[in-house]
């Protein structure tokens, strides 16, 4: 599955040759041209990398990464500016940022980086996973609760890992498609509804303590806390 990219760069000519480049290797990229736009579809959606342009009209990348961090998205951070100088590039990691690249640049560095950037933020998640009573083990895939050993479909194994992962923080019905189908969710259509209503069957109504929770206008999470 190919990692997603945000791109929030205003100058035109280089939001193409860094998408070109991105698409060629085989990464799904989304442009977005004005910062306010670009945090929103940062916060409300997930990425697994931002390419942040420092000098944007209406607000500058510190404040869009300030923000993004004080809403509670970790998402990476790769810094594209023309100022060349070492405040500036203390200014940025200090932030949260997790590289930086001075324009103008050969693609062949942008990807080198991005890549690095990505290896190292590849999350290692335990083997076996525990939200309250509920045990979901990765590894042999299986999931446990109560002591009561869940009878999962792969898919259903899949999306409750997806949550899992997660835990606490609200999955989109398009991300639960995109991750666990490897296709884009049709607003027309209620497969992920019917699939989270069978999973809740298994894993939460034969329980007092509900899990799984709806987010109305948002998707579903699983917390601890329902």
């Amino acid at each position: 599955m190919s990692h997603r990219i945000l791109v929030i760069e205003d100058e035109r000519k280089t939001a193409g040759f860094v998408r070109r480049g991105l698409v060629e290797n085989d990464f799904e990229v989304e442009i977005n041209a004005d910062g306010e736009t670009g945090l929103r579809r940062a916060i409300q959606d997930e990425f697994d990398l931002i390419i942040l342009d420092v000098m944007l009209p209406n607000r500058d990348g510190w404040s869009i990464l300030t923000d993004l961090r004080n809403a509670g998205r970790q998402t990476p951070v790769l810094f594209l500016t023309a100022r060349d100088n070492v405040r500036d590039r203390v200014k940025g990691l200090s932030l949260g940022a997790d590289d930086y690249l001075i324009k103008p640049f050969a693609f062949s560095e942008l990807l080198a980086r991005v890549q690095s950037v990505l290896r190292r933020s590849a999350t290692k998640h335990p083997e076996v996973m525990h939200i309250a009573d509920l045990e979901i083990d990765l590894i042999h895939r299986r999931a446990v609760r109560n002591r009561d050993r869940l009878e999962l479909t792969p898919k259903e194994f899949e999306l409750l890992s997806l949550l899992a992962r997660h835990q606490g923080k609200s999955i989109s019905r398009n991300m639960i498609a995109r991750e666990v189908w490897d296709m884009e969710y049709d607003g027309g259509t209620n497969f992920v509804d019917v699939h989270i209503r069978r999973l809740r069957a298994k894993i939460d109504d034969p329980y007092d303590r509900k899990l799984l929770q709806t987010v109305r206008g948002v998707g579903y999470v699983l917390d601890d806390r329902g």
